[in-house]
């Protein structure tokens, strides 16, 4: 029997939303054929697929489009049997997708807005700074009791939010050190000095239609 091709995603290595993304990927072991981007320069075959143009996008060997990471991830987890419980109590799952809302919606609006202060001149960069900060102090209500948001192990909410805050403490390292959010920063340490970012982090020359196939996996 012939096997179907690989699921293609289009990915750039520093988006946030892509990092998580390929993170669960490999966390539910979904082989994907990883296509890296540039943001500058996107392949007329992304922007074919997914109006939205933007990463990251999985385009799966039946013809369906994910162009939200969020579905992404939640697509690998229903074909995987979610083996790494990243929704492993059922009556927090809605509170999972609560915080991750939080974080895509009210922290993002304010990370953008610190990291590229220079765009927004209506207001002083520590302004955003603040605004910014009130979502740790949410992440480290849930810190001080657990290792993880929602319990001993990394669930879809630690997954889903952490390239966010790894994106705001390196707006300002010195800054975000001095911060007393320490359960946060140890939260934070892990997940950088941990093999599945390194894994996630790998980079790759953007893709071409000569390149050799480049196969994002666990293995």
């Amino acid at each position: 029997m012939t096997e179907l091709p690989l699921p293609i995603l289009y990915s750039f290595r520093r988006c946030p939303y892509a990092i998580r993304a390929r993170i669960v990927l490999l966390l539910c072991a979904q082989d994907v054929e990883l296509r890296e981007v540039l943001l500058a320069n996107k392949p007329v075959q992304m922007q074919q697929v997914s109006a939205k143009a933007t990463v990251p996008v999985l385009c799966l060997p039946d013809g369906n489009i994910l162009d939200e990471s969020l579905d992404i991830m939640q697509w690998a987890i229903a074909r995987s049997l979610d083996p790494e419980k990243l929704f492993s109590v059922a009556s927090e799952q809605q509170s999972q997708l609560d915080l991750i809302k939080h974080n895509d919606t009210e922290f993002k609006h304010w990370l953008d807005r610190y990291k590229y202060h220079t765009r927004h001149p209506e207001h002083p960069p520590e302004y955003y700074q603040h605004n910014a900060e009130q979502f740790l102090g949410i992440l480290e209500a849930h810190l001080i009791h657990s290792p993880y948001l929602f319990g001993k192990r990394p669930q879809l909410a630690d997954v889903a939010i952490m390239p966010f805050v790894r994106q705001l403490a390196g707006v300002d390292r010195k800054w975000f050190d001095n911060t007393h959010y320490s359960a946060v920063k140890i939260w934070l340490a892990n997940w950088l000095s941990s093999q599945l970012l390194i894994n996630a982090m790998v980079k790759y020359p953007p893709w071409s239609t000569d390149q050799i196939t480049i196969v994002l996996t666990n293995t």
